[in-house]
């Protein structure tokens, strides 16, 4: 399997949904032009596609891939791209570029993009709310998803990220930071994939496992790139952490260190799915992807 090729396929195919799903206007144009703007500057989606590789390799039934798991993907997208339309703002991180394109408020101001960002949370969860599911399935997929956005998980760590700015910081104080704010809705993507295929016991929590490793995996990947990137590849100012005193992989243990950990929790991600066949393979292709671009 070529993941290269896997990846953009699926990335499409969300784009698509994503494009089907805010067709229709709010009652202000100017809201809905900076909702579409921030989700159309594109991205690698690749909380969404671990969602539908985790669907895939769990069996799920392909007669309800397009009307129900890839809106569900797509869910994960708005609250993605939420996030980033939120960090990006002065009072956070304060970045003017974005996945190549400037920033959300350097466009519409800081009113409309806090504005697009709370549009696009709420969106995920009423197209959530959509999905032709048994209401036990739909109510836990929510719930993991919701708790992993919230205060106990991405906009948790969002905070401890800003308070570790300019502070001593430990290896294990950056680690429980990234599994709250990279970590918790990487996880929630697989684990939802997984409850959605109909899968449960062992094989979610292997997913669990899967999705805490590979969260990991791709912050330490996403610091190092910060160091080592290209401005053009990365679509955003590199060395920005390092400006801002930002608590990161690379100035906490090293670029050599960091290397070898993004190793160490991709192989981690990997041993989480001995108990998968081979429609688990793309989850695995992507969790040596991810580390591969920063090596």
């Amino acid at each position: 399997m070529e993941i290269k090729q896997y990846l953009e396929e699926k990335r499409l195919a969300v784009d698509r949904c994503l494009e089907e799903s805010l067709r229709s206007e709010g009652p202000s144009k100017k809201l809905s032009e900076a909702v579409r703007y921030s989700l159309a500057a594109g991205g690698k989606r690749i909380r969404p596609i671990l969602l539908l590789a985790a669907y895939e390799g769990c069996g799920g039934d392909p007669a309800r891939y397009e009307r129900v798991i890839l809106p569900a993907a797509a869910s994960l997208e708005m609250i993605h791209t939420y996030s980033l339309i939120h960090d990006d703002l002065p009072a956070m991180d304060n970045d003017d570029l974005r996945r190549g394109r400037p920033t959300s408020h350097k466009v519409f101001g800081e009113a409309l993009a806090i504005l697009a960002g709370d549009s696009l949370l709420t969106e995920a969860f009423a197209l959530l709310s959509s999905l032709d599911v048994k209401p036990e399935i739909l109510v836990a997929v929510m719930r993991e998803i919701a708790v992993a956005s919230g205060h106990k998980g991405m906009a948790g760590g969002q905070a401890l990220d800003m308070a570790a700015q300019g502070k001593p910081t430990s290896g294990e104080e950056l680690e429980r930071l990234h599994r709250l704010k990279t970590g918790c809705l990487i996880r929630a993507a697989a684990v939802s994939g997984g409850l959605l295929a109909g899968a449960s016991g062992e094989a979610l929590e292997a997913l669990r496992d899967y999705g805490s490793s590979v969260g990991l995996a791709f912050q330490i990947a996403d610091d190092i790139l910060d160091v080592e990137g290209k401005k053009e590849a990365l679509g955003k100012n590199v060395g920005g952490d390092a400006a801002k005193a930002k608590a990161t992989y690379p100035s906490v243990l090293g670029v050599t260190t960091a290397k070898r950990w993004a190793v160490e929790w991709s192989s981690r991600a990997v041993e989480a799915l001995k108990r998968f066949d081979a429609r688990a393979d793309p989850l695995r292709e992507i969790a040596r992807f991810i580390v591969e671009r920063s090596q």
